[in-house]
């Protein structure tokens, strides 16, 4: 019923995971909001506003999937939450739930629960396209009657029966007063005497909704006298949440079959197999489909090497030219320094890697959206059950590799405590993308652009394999921890596999660039403020060192300035020793030196000791903090990788040799140097507890790793 002198109609979307109800909420909000074909994108409920005609506007919350009223996983709770909607935060008009035409039984499940709920209800069905395919036929307008609620044909990929949903969420809408659809079953029956104790408590409850209360009170937020009422009435009638739950589930299950075979056309089981099944045959393949997975992977890393080459490399020499003309027409004062050593330096370090992340999330987004990612988890599951994991952890996981906070979020989908936790402890050590940019950097300066037989990158295999690195660590590190972790919990895995279908080309365009878009603006903030505070600690220093050093640097060069015009090779390089000796008489200079004596042994000099501390806010400041460290001292024509490349430790050898290079990238594919995953673990952990121990083994496993890489290699 429409609750008068509210300003904006709440609409509450709701469904199946996977039914098609992030497309919905895309398409009557216009946000560019993610979609991914596979259960348990939605973790946390999202809001957009769309147009109701009569209404105005009207907010939409997308809420996560869930398959019934009796939530089990984290992101079920965040649904149920809204909907009983107890504290009456969000004072809900009406659900709109998306039903799969393809699944139609599964779905009314949870249709019928909602109905019982008594709030007005419209349902948008989706899939029929697919619906059609498999041969089901469903007389629509019989089956609203039978339900007594609104179901309306919608396609959001192209938007079709859009406007005409609106039309009837605003009819539903418009009924100020209406009565409410009949109990799809006799909820008074399931306990009855328990049912009317508590409606003397609480008068406004309908009986299904009592039913809900008291079997769920404990986690919904009612006062604590309120919660003690509604125990007492429950162990007076010796109510059983469990008993009362399968014996509902059961009567509606008896009522959703008559309502098939009245108004459903379903085909004959033995019918020939579409191609979703066909595929699977040779994706799902117990060998073929690891050996297509594989072929997958390798692709895919190829290609951010292959397609992001060329982008790259004219930014890079861009910002190097760049940089240079800026030096030569500046005057050589304090500001035109922060522009080109600081301000450029740092700019140049965010946007050469748009190309690859650009690539790398495009990339992901073609295998969600087709179907495949929801395979690799099927695939993967026997493997993650024999290190206390199960296959929906490999969703997280592989978020991991976009970025580890969203992943860890995901991790809500996960049913059991254990495999959940476990799950959340590993998930950093998926190569995230602001890796990216630090593998790409380091590997162009030690491994050679060959190729073997013509196609396979040695640059393309050396970043595969570090990707596998973390993949095969993070497995390890699950084995010893199912262990060490003493939480004893039955888990299984059920997963809908969704059909395969066409990537939307739009999708992955859209995805790409608002990864991009985040990259630059949110990454890119704490690259150019670290950038900047590097510059600063980079150019000045304790007064009594530096005026020494500038001294030196003076009297050196008037005496061969005054030697004779033929010394300007000499000048050149007195200039080169100024600045270095400048730079390591500063506070960064002192900063790195202090903790060389520790990182010594990893191959490090004190300037890569500054980008691992700097890097700790974020792993892609690593390039910015180089790029100014070797601004400051290098001459500014140069592009990063010639001055990295050109870099030599004060005996004259090289700093970045392959032992040192290969030792730097295990480090930063092992270690946590993420501030805001240790947060987000802590907030999901609820406790400090876990993200300390996160923060403690990743470290150490980062240290012995990277020095017995050096070791070998050196």
């Amino acid at each position: 019923m429409l609750r008068t002198g509210k300003k904006t109609i709440q609409i509450a979307l709701t469904g199946n995971p996977n039914s098609g109800k992030t497309s919905l909420f895309n398409a009557l909000t216009g946000l560019n909001q993610k979609v991914g074909n596979f259960p348990g994108v939605t973790v946390d409920k999202k809001v957009g506003v769309t147009q109701i005609s009569g209404h105005g506007p009207a907010k939409i919350i997308d809420l996560p999937g869930t398959y019934s009223l009796y939530p089990r996983r984290e992101d079920e709770w965040v649904a149920y939450r809204v909907m009983m909607d107890v504290e009456k935060q969000q004072d809900l008009d009406l659900l709109l739930l998306v039903m799969d035409a393809s699944n139609l039984k599964r779905n009314l499940l949870f249709c019928s629960q909602l109905v019982d709920l008594k709030c007005p209800v419209v349902v948008a069905l989706t899939m029929n396209d697919l619906a059609q395919k498999k041969g089901i036929r469903i007389d629509v307008d019989e089956l609203s009657r039978e339900l007594s609620i609104p179901v309306v044909p919608v396609n959001p990929r192209t938007n079709k029966g859009i406007p005409e949903l609106k039309k009837v969420i605003s009819h539903v809408l418009a009924q100020s007063v209406s009565a409410p659809a009949p109990d799809f079953i006799d909820n008074k029956a399931l306990a009855p005497q328990a049912i009317e104790d508590l409606q003397a408590i609480m008068p406004e409850v309908n009986d299904y909704l009592a039913v809900h209360y008291l079997a769920n009170y404990k986690n919904l937020a009612f006062d604590a006298p309120l919660k003690a009422q509604i125990a007492a009435v429950e162990t007076k009638n010796n109510f059983s949440p469990n008993k009362v739950q399968a014996e509902e589930i059961l009567q509606r299950y008896t009522r959703i079959r008559k309502i098939m075979q009245q108004f459903v056309v379903e085909p004959d089981p033995l019918q020939k197999k579409i191609f979703t099944d066909k595929l699977d045959n040779l994706l799902l393949h117990r060998v073929w489909g690891y050996v297509i997975l594989l072929v997958v992977l390798f692709v895919l890393f190829q290609s951010i090497f292959w397609l992001a080459s060329y982008p790259m490399d004219a930014i890079d020499w861009g910002f190097s030219e760049l940089t240079g003309w800026a030096a030569s027409v500046l005057p050589d004062t304090w500001w035109s320094d922060l522009l080109c050593n600081g301000l450029l330096a740092g700019l140049g370090g965010i946007v050469i890697f748009v190309p690859q992340i650009m690539i790398l999330f495009g990339l992901i987004t073609l295998l969600e959206d087709s179907g495949y990612m929801a395979r690799i988890s099927f695939l993967m599951d026997k493997l993650m059950r024999k290190v206390g994991l199960n296959g929906k952890s490999v969703m997280p996981m592989i978020s991991g590799f976009a970025c580890a906070i969203p992943g860890i979020m995901s991790t809500r989908n996960i049913e059991n405590k254990k495999e959940r936790l476990l799950t959340i402890m590993i998930t950093p050590l998926m190569s995230c993308s602001a890796r990216l940019p630090v593998y790409t950097i380091l590997i162009g300066l030690v491994v050679p652009d060959t190729y073997y037989l013509g196609i396979f990158s040695a640059r393309g295999l050396i970043m595969m394999f570090m990707y596998l690195l973390g993949v095969v660590m993070a497995l390890i590190v699950s084995l010893v921890l199912k262990w060490i972790v003493k939480i004893k919990e039955k888990s299984f895995f059920i997963l809908e596999l969704p059909v395969y279908r066409a990537p939307r080309w739009k999708n992955v365009g859209v995805t790409m660039v608002e990864k991009a878009k985040i990259f630059v603006l949110e990454a890119g903030k704490v690259i150019m403020v670290i950038s900047l505070l590097i510059w600063f600690l980079s150019s000045y220093g304790p007064s009594k060192k530096m005026d020494a050093v500038t001294q030196r640097y003076e009297k050196t060069k008037t005496e061969l300035t005054q030697a004779g015009p033929d010394n300007t090779e000499a000048l050149e390089a007195l200039d080169r020793e100024y600045g270095t000796e400048k730079l390591e008489n500063s506070y960064a200079g002192l900063l790195g030196k202090s903790i060389e004596p520790v990182i010594k042994p990893l191959g490090y000099d004190w300037k890569i000791g500054i980008a691992l501390i700097t890097s700790f806010a974020a792993r892609e400041v690593f390039v910015g903090t180089m790029a100014t460290l070797y601004s400051v001292d290098e001459n500014n024509t140069s592009t990063l990788q010639q001055k990295m490349e050109n870099a030599k430790r004060p005996d004259g050898s090289k700093v970045y040799t392959l032992a040192t290079a290969m030792s730097l990238i295990i480090f930063y594919v092992l270690a946590m140097q993420c501030m805001s995953t240790l947060a987000v673990v802590k907030r999901e952990t609820k406790s400090w507890k876990w993200p300390v121990i996160q923060l403690v083994y990743m470290t150490a496993l980062a240290y012995v790793c990277s020095w017995i890489t050096f070791e070998l290699l050196k």
